[in-house]
């Protein structure tokens, strides 16, 4: 059995300045690809909602659909370090709520919960950490703040919200959180907190000072259609060969060159009466007059 990689790793990353990248997955062939490679850390994102179950925001995401994807890539994994991304109400009622939440995901494959926010989430990051579970935190631009926020806006541009940011780190350091997400907020802001916390940071649009780098599935892919956010970088089109591939089966079965005699199974049925249905109607029916 392969060695998974544990938070204690990421922490051990940070003091070797060893940088480290993060993706999302969300199914069993997605997680296969993965697990080839040399990335260490998979995040079960609440990002399903928007990129793969066509929401248009993480919030109408349930922790049944998370748990049903957290299950496909833990399947799929080898010693990656998976993370289940709380959704939005899966933790904000109770303690009780985001501690059993947050269980439900270890007993799905998962080795980590993630939650959003600073603020009053803090503590509750601190009761889930406090049974066992390790949390990454994630400040700046949280998605599931949108309504708050009036959009989706780069968060910490003031001295003022940038100081807050950095006491929410602080907090979250500790209270236990192994690691926080970074996620659109100026550059500066980010090296900061990267540079006064033990455990590492994980940007995404936050610069290149973090500790690590995430990067979503479908936006690295070349996946989603239209513009991507600024800190997106796609490293592939597979969007677009999709699209050439699909086109090109459409215009071979229309043309009747596929399947051909390579992709045909064969038999030797010589015998066989070939005779077309309607033909064969005909002919019993003559018999029978």
């Amino acid at each position: 059995m392969a060695v998974v990689t544990t938070i204690r790793d990421l922490v051990a990353f940070k003091q070797r300045g060893e940088r480290f990248s993060m993706i999302t997955a969300y199914d069993f062939p997605s997680m296969r690809l993965v697990a080839a490679t040399p990335i260490p850390v998979v995040l079960v994102g609440d990002s399903l909602g928007n990129n793969v179950l066509g929401y248009e925001t993480t919030l109408p995401v349930t922790m049944d659909e998370m748990l049903h994807h957290a299950r496909a890539v833990a399947r799929g994994a080898t010693d990656q370090l998976l993370v289940g991304d709380l959704p939005f109400n899966a933790y904000h009622a109770s303690d009780s709520q985001a501690i059993n939440n947050a269980g439900r995901f270890l007993k799905n494959g998962m080795h980590a919960v993630k939650l959003e926010g600073g603020g009053k989430a803090i503590p509750i990051a601190a009761c889930i950490a406090q049974c066992g579970i390790p949390v990454m935190g994630h400040l700046g631009l949280t998605p599931q703040w949108v309504n708050a926020f009036g959009g989706f806006k780069v968060q910490g541009k003031t001295e003022d919200a940038a100081e807050r940011i950095i006491e929410d780190a602080h907090r979250l350091e500790e209270a236990g959180a192994f690691s926080i997400v970074l996620e659109g907020v100026p550059r500066e802001l980010a090296a900061a907190i990267t540079q006064q916390l033990s455990i590492p940071t994980i940007g995404i649009g936050a610069g290149p000072d973090c500790d690590g780098q995430v990067l979503v599935w479908h936006d690295l892919l070349g996946i989603n259609r239209g513009p991507l956010p600024k800190f997106a970088k796609p490293y592939g089109q597979i969007g677009d060969a999709t699209i050439d591939a699909l086109r090109r089966f459409a215009a071979d079965v229309a043309a009747g060159a596929f399947p051909d005699d390579e992709h045909s199974y064969h038999a030797d049925l010589t015998g066989l009466n070939a005779t077309p249905h309607a033909a064969r109607d005909s002919q019993a029916l003559q018999r029978k007059l």
